[in-house]
């Protein structure tokens, strides 16, 4: 047995907690099914073998027998009788596949969509939404992200969750950032099962790229108890899993160059027009290599310990720790191909012949090179040898209470919420190649690189000797198979101590009455606090080549090793990519020891740069009321938030000065957010819902900071924006849904909102001396930060369905344990961003689209889950780097297995990530292809026990 859930019994007990736990009156209409469950599960309910029980037997069961019909009842049972729009995984459809984390789970829910980084799910688009847009609460209470407002979900094991309920529809008691939906995680309750209760999962598996290994396990203990002083309950959960693994990644920064002015001959289609009305190309300026190994872990424990005096009063306390890190070993190979950029012939004339000219590398020449393939000589390596060790975590501590007297209901709770992003990087090295020298003179030290960019799919480099003539003319030699034959030097040791700690506190109380207005009416009222202040601590070690101690340089003084040689491991390469070139890889305390001997002679200073601190007070509370009619229902009512910011940073003074003056700056607005919900029971087996609704979207913490920060490992430059408004938005939702009394679903839904001031991301070349210190240009880095633009819309359909064979048969045969759960979301956006330009919302996919077909029957379950998304929009870049950056479609295919051997007893497969499609970013058109990484198929297999 994995969960009983009691239509009279055990389950009303617990859907009553849950409600509870929600600490919000809406929330308890989503919950609260028991009562109202004979007409959904009349049909008799096949469960373990032999066994069969309806509603009247009061017990919906889901077992290792039927698992995903019964999973799907149940969830789909909270649905129906929801007076929200909500999309639910109820029970063991949590883990029925190979979804590590939240993020993964709720991607096979409809409307949603998921972004990921190194092949896991992390960010969820929902209908078309940006990712700001959706609200993590567990139990019910918001939780700030490790990131801020950007709701990350991989450092969620879905393993923590017994529940898990997204709510689309904004209602008062919700807070109102919650503009797309809200995803809450349920967690477990001792009040879950009957009583002594003990589940243990094991698996083991493995990365084909990289042949590194997957381990997952998970465990819980639950019982409750009588006492003379009511019942007492108490749970403890835990789960661990971990993938180490390689990853390809090719990544190209494209740019115009002012300098080509040459007539086009043949690639018109890759050509801007600048202000002058001449010709300007998008030019690769670099292409590189970023070769990963790494260790990424999820991990959770949890506890809760609940007491119940008696049927009207409940309380309880619940810690929750979980924690994503990501341990990487990155080799970062950069081609500088624009390094000699002003050497680019100055000419507006037709080329005269395809030579290139003396003391030129080639770069941007049109008369020899194309933007998509080339050969450019004597360029720069830039070489960076990097160890992460990053860690995410939320520790979550709630206490609260239920207590029901005379016709009243209050839930109060209290809440204290840490999450911490640790952004460490023991160790990077920087190695670059000799100079170019006065006319190239030093240019065969160099390499020469030939460029193909023409498939999207595989950016392809070879490696050549540089050859030089007498009158400067630069031409290719030899091919050379390992970089490692071109000379490199260290130019740079750094290491970083970063952790972005957000501290947050909530008090909530909500206050509930029912009376007889309007026939059966629910009159709720609530207040809430919210105290968030997110603070960063981050300290540098960073040394350059001529830096001194004591009037003697330090690398000289720590007697460190220049070449690249002397951090090699002999390691065989992990990857599949075709590099065109071969290389070592670095030992991890090779590069760390570098660090050590550089520590005696400096220091980890504090980064003033990149400090900043954040407060947020909120002050909201809402009335709202629930009217119960012969036909359906109505919910309406509005919330208010008065919200304070005070955002701290230091000043940069000069180009790299003194960055000693703080700054701070206060911001604060209140707003009054209404809404209407309309739930119409037309039929037994239909319900249509009709909802309006308004919300606001706020900036997130480090977009109110008053600075500019950097990272100097990444080579970006990001910017706040303390005058950033929230995005303020009107909605409306109209959704059927149909549940034939034999089982399964059916929906067809729209959505429609309206925004003002939408928030971009807008990313474009720094190009700024402010930040340059310690003889680091940071002007060439990737400068991203958040404007407002102007109005926009986001509006879509959707549709969902789910159907097994036995719903429809009379008999029980082999073939009824067919079944599907599909759903699909056509999406479309538009705003005008901060330029006047139209474009589309960052994260809106036209098409999402989720297959699941599966069989269930005998003890043994099957799925196949396919996922696809079309391209969105990733961010605004400026015409200086070819126009905005893009996501390109993505597809998803999983295949997971189960057998019961006994009702306690379970072995399991789970194949994913079977297409070994890349992820891949592209900048202006689908041709330039930004960023490609490919991550491996993964194979587990293990065993679930539950007694």
């Amino acid at each position: 047995m994995i969960l009983n859930l009691s239509a009279r019994g055990t389950a009303a007990l617990r859907l009553a907690l849950l409600a509870s736990l929600a600490g919000s009156p809406a929330m308890a209409q989503v919950m609260a099914v028991a009562e109202q469950a004979g007409s959904d599960q009349a049909a008799p309910t096949r469960t373990r073998a032999g066994e069969t029980t309806t509603a009247e037997d009061g017990e919906i069961v889901v077992s290792g027998e039927r698992p995903i019909r019964e999973s799907e009842r149940a969830a789909l049972l909270v649905q129906k009788n929801s007076d929200q729009l909500v999309s639910v995984l109820s029970a063991d459809s949590v883990g029925r596949l190979p979804d590590q984390n939240i993020a993964q789970a709720v991607s096979r829910l409809p409307g949603v969509a998921v972004q990921r980084d190194q092949g896991q799910a992390r960010y969820v688009n929902l209908r078309g939404a940006p990712l700001n847009w959706t609200t993590l609460s567990f139990d019910g209470i918001n939780v700030i992200s490790p990131e801020g407002r950007d709701a990350r979900f991989d450092s969620i094991p879905s393993a923590i969750a017994t529940q898990v309920i997204v709510r689309k529809a904004v209602t008062p008691d919700m807070t109102a950032e919650t503009i797309a939906g809200n995803i809450n995680v349920i967690t477990r309750s001792a009040f879950d099962y009957k009583g002594l209760h003990v589940q243990g999962r094991a698996g083991i598996g493995t990365v084909d790229l990289g042949g590194g290994t997957e381990y997952e396990a998970t465990g819980v203990i639950s019982d409750r108890w009588e006492t003379g002083i009511g019942e007492i309950g108490a749970v403890l959960s835990g789960s661990f899993y971990e993938r180490t693994m390689a990853t390809d990644n090719t990544e190209t920064d494209w740019e115009t160059v002012s300098r080509d002015l040459r007539p086009i001959t043949g690639d018109a289609a890759n050509t801007l027009v600048d202000t002058a009305g001449g010709p300007r190309r998008v030019w690769a300026r670099e292409t590189e290599n970023k070769l990963y190994r790494l260790t990424r872990r999820n991990y959770s424990v949890s506890g809760r310990l609940e007491w119940a005096p008696d049927s009207d009063n409940k309380m309880f306390v619940t810690s929750i720790y979980s924690a994503f890190t990501d341990d990487e070993l990155r080799s970062n190979y950069i081609f500088d191909l624009d390094d000699q950029e002003g050497r680019v012939p100055n000419l507006n004339t037709a080329c005269a012949n395809s030579v290139l000219a003396p003391n030129t590398t080639g770069y941007a020449d049109a008369c020899v090179n194309s933007p998509f393939r080339g050969t450019v000589h004597g360029i720069d390596i830039a070489s960076n040898l990097t160890s992460r060790e990053f860690r995410q975590s939320v520790f979550i501590n709630t206490i609260g209470g239920d207590h029901k007297f005379d016709g009243w209901t209050v839930s109060w709770r209290g809440n204290y919420t840490q999450s911490k992003d640790d952004r460490s990087v023991p160790a990077q090295l920087n190695y670059d190649s000799p100079g170019f020298g006065s006319n190239g003179a030093t240019a065969t030290s160099r390499p020469t690189v030939f460029y193909d960019l023409t498939d999207p799919q595989a950016q392809r480099v070879e490696l050549y000797r540089t050859l030089r003539a007498a009158d400067g003319t630069l031409s290719r030699g030899d091919r050379v198979q390992s970089i490692a034959d071109f000379p490199t030097s260290l130019s740079r040791v750094r290491s970083t101590r970063a952790i972005d700690t957000t501290d947050a506190y909530t008090g909530r109380i909500d206050i509930a009455r029912e009376t007889e207005f309007l026939g059966n009416t629910k009159f709720s009222v609530g207040l809430q606090y919210d105290n968030r202040v997110k603070e960063v601590d981050e300290r540098l070690l960073d040394v350059n080549s001529s830096a001194t101690f004591n009037g003697v340089n330090i690398f000289t003084q720590a007697n460190l090793p220049l070449s690249p040689a002397a951090v090699s491991i002999p390691d065989p390469y992990k990857g599949q990519l075709p590099l065109g070139y071969s290389f070592p890889y670095f030992g991890k305390q090779n590069i760390i020891d570098v660090v050590r001997a550089v520590e005696p002679f400096s220091s980890f200073n504090f980064n003033n740069n990149n400090y900043y601190k954040v407060a947020e007070e909120v002050w909201s509370g809402y009335a709202m009321a629930v009217t119960k009619l012969d036909w359906g229902s109505i919910i309406y009512g509005a919330r208010f938030e008065h919200v304070t910011n005070e955002a701290t940073a230091f000043r940069a003074l000069t180009a790299g000065g003194p960055v000693t003056t703080l700054n701070t700056i206060n911001r604060d607005f209140t707003q009054i957010y209404p809404s209407l919900h309309i739930n119409w029971n037309a039929t037994e087996e239909m319900k249509v819902r009709l909802s309006f609704n308004t919300g606001a979207a706020r900036p997130d913490y480090p977009v109110l900071r008053p600075n500019f920060t950097f990272n100097d490992a990444n080579m970006t430059v990001s910017g706040g924006n303390p005058d950033a408004k929230p995005e303020q938005t009107r909605g409306v939702d109209l959704y059927w849904e149909y549940y034939p009394r034999r089982g399964g679903f059916f929906m067809v839904g729209a959505h429609y909102k309206d925004v003002r001031d939408v928030l971009f991301g807008s990313t474009r070349q720094f190009g700024l001396d402010v930040l340059n210190s310690g003889g680091v240009n940071r002007a060439d880095y990737v400068f991203s930060t958040t404007l407002n633009g102007g109005s926009g819309k986001v509006y879509g359909v959707e549709a969902a369905a789910q159907l097994q064979l036995d719903n429809f048969l009379s008999d029980d045969h082999w073939w009824g344990g067919f079944g599907i759960q599909a759903n699909a979301s056509l999406n479309r956006s538009e705003a005008f961003a901060p330029n006047g330009d139209k474009v589309r919302f960052p994260g809106t996919s036209d098409v999402v689209l989720n297959v699941g077909p599966y069989y269930e029957k005998y003890g043994f379950s099957a799925r196949v889950s396919y996922q696809y998304r079309s391209a969105w929009i990733d961010g605004l870049g400026e015409p200086g780097v070819g126009g905005d950056f893009y996501w390109a479609a993505d597809g998803e295919l999983d295949v997971s297995a189960r057998y019961a051997i006994t009702k306690n007893f379970e072995v399991y497969a789970d194949l994913s990530n079977l297409l070994n499609g890349p992820g891949r970013r592209f900048v202006g058109n689908d041709a330039r292809t930004t960023e490609r990484e490919t991550f491996g198929r993964r194979y587990t297999g293990g065993i679930r026990v539950t007694y």
